[in-house]
């Protein structure tokens, strides 16, 4: 199935911040949001997914979206490749 699973990246507004949009949906109804990376782990499945990704800070799941703010000092491909991979995995 990970081949069905289609990812798009985009830098956000800020520093340390990406965009992710998916073809499957991440949430359903209104948006989850996860302030720290203690948060995700006890937060949906899916979360407690991307809460082994490192560097992330904050997180926002919205339908198909998912919005991750990052540590500057981990690299961007870093993130967008953990990011994608856990996504893919989850979806399995």
């Amino acid at each position: 199935m990970s081949e069905y699973i289609e990812i798009r990246t985009e830098s956000g507004e800020e520093p340390g911040m990406l965009i992710l949009t998916t073809n499957v949906r991440l949430s359903e109804g209104i948006a989850e949001r996860y302030e720290s990376p203690e948060a995700l782990e006890e937060g949906s499945p899916l979360a407690q997914a991307l809460a082994w990704v490192p560097g992330i800070r904050r997180l926002q799941l919205r339908e198909h979206e998912l919005t991750v703010w990052y540590d500057p000092g981990v690299a961007q491909h870093v993130v967008i490749a953990d990011l994608s991979a856990a996504i893919r995995d989850f979806f399995l």
